[in-house]
């Protein structure tokens, strides 16, 4: 109910505010003409007095009551031209009407076409309501709104982190996985969990923090295939391409034909060596289940190679915007070598020096940390 009265008053208000000023465009242009032909007349009168006086002498009243007669004519004429008062009052009620027209019409064809009388449904009317008729956002909602009443709930956290990783909002994962972890403790799954989203929340660089993560998820499973994907991957950015090929083999020797991480595996080995990745073995595989499809679709090629060029990218503008950051140039300038960008490299260890000052420790380590890559800065 309130609703509606405050949608009315809302109406109104816009109604009036189109208007009134409509209303008043006319008055005040009328009554200024009004008044100048009253004040001709005076003149006239005036001369006629003072003709009879002898004030003045005839042919002189006939110049001035020949001048005032031409003001008269030319007031007459700018009247006619603005249109009669009755031709006025019509457009502006004409114009009333449309104005009124507009809410009347949209209201009437809102209660022909729309729902006015669907009850509202609040936000804990919606999150009550059937999962399999809730989208994702209610979802993660509900189980968001039970965490904050119930936060030792493992399973909940368990549930949302890998959602959260789907949904691009890494911080709020990586929070998840250490709840879970901090509630009961490693497994290779929350391990290797809370690195990828570490890792994803840089940018797609494998930082200390994520490396150490996926390292105590294989000290739990020694097979875990995310864990040893990104550790290799780790491997291939600082540099030490031949340990990223050895593991990332090492890997594709030990997973199934249907892991969703082979054709990973098999890309990013053929992007190191440049070669192209063996053919999969003959036959036909089982069907996947339904988290290796959703982890399969993650990983494409193509959104793979455009989610990391997109991470180096945003990584470089940001390099651009503020450049006091060492950690943020050696990940800049490895990224690049591993993408197969040298001249970027070179650019990017070149503007990284600069910012941080030639002679500094910072520009040092980073022409060090540049040349255990294969590259040299060049004047």
């Amino acid at each position: 109910m309130w609703f509606w009265i405050v949608a009315a008053l809302l109406t109104l208000g816009a109604s009036l505010a189109i208007l009134l000023p409509m209303l008043r465009a006319r008055g005040p242009r009328a009554a200024a003409g009004a008044y100048d032909i009253e004040v001709y007349r005076d003149q006239l009168a005036e001369v006629d007095r003072d003709a009879g006086r002898g004030l003045i002498r005839p042919a002189e009243a006939d110049e001035a009551r020949a001048e005032i007669g031409r003001r008269i004519v030319r007031v007459g004429r700018a009247e006619s031209a603005t249109g009669p008062a009755a031709a006025s009052r019509s457009g502006r009620l004409l114009a009333s009407v449309a104005v009124l027209a507009v809410p009347l019409v949209s209201w009437s064809l809102y209660g022909v076409l729309g729902s006015p009388d669907l009850p509202p449904e609040p936000l804990s009317a919606r999150l009550a309501k059937n999962p399999a008729n809730s989208t994702i956002d209610e979802l993660v909602a509900r189980a968001e709104r039970h965490l904050a009443a119930v936060p030792s709930d493992v399973r909940g956290w368990d549930v949302l982190a890998p959602i959260y990783v789907r949904m691009n909002r890494f911080a709020d994962a990586a929070n998840a996985y250490s709840t879970a972890i901090r509630l009961a403790g490693s497994t290779a799954q929350r391990e290797a969990g809370l690195g990828e989203a570490l890792a994803a929340e840089q940018g797609g660089m494998v930082s200390a923090d994520a490396e150490a993560a996926f390292r105590k998820a294989l000290a739990l499973d020694p097979k875990d295939a995310k864990a040893r994907f990104f550790l290799a991957t780790a491997e291939a950015q600082e540099g030490r391409s031949d340990e990223a090929a050895r593991s990332w083999q090492a890997m594709l020797d030990d997973l199934p034909q249907d892991s969703p991480w082979r054709g990973a595996a098999e890309e990013a080995l053929a992007a190191l060596t440049g070669k192209p990745p063996a053919p999969a073995a003959a036959g036909p595989a089982p069907g996947p289940t339904q988290d290796q499809v959703a982890a399969a679709s993650s990983m494409s090629a193509g959104d793979r190679a455009q989610m990391i060029e997109a991470m180096v990218a945003r990584l470089d503008g940001d390099l651009r915007k503020k450049p006091d950051d060492p950690e943020g140039w050696r990940r800049l300038v490895r990224s690049y070598m591993v993408l197969g960008r040298k001249t970027d490299a070179e650019d990017a260890l070149k503007r990284g020096v600069a910012a941080l000052g030639a002679d500094s420790a910072a520009a040092k380590e980073l022409d060090r940390f540049a040349a255990s890559l294969g590259l040299t800065r060049t004047e």
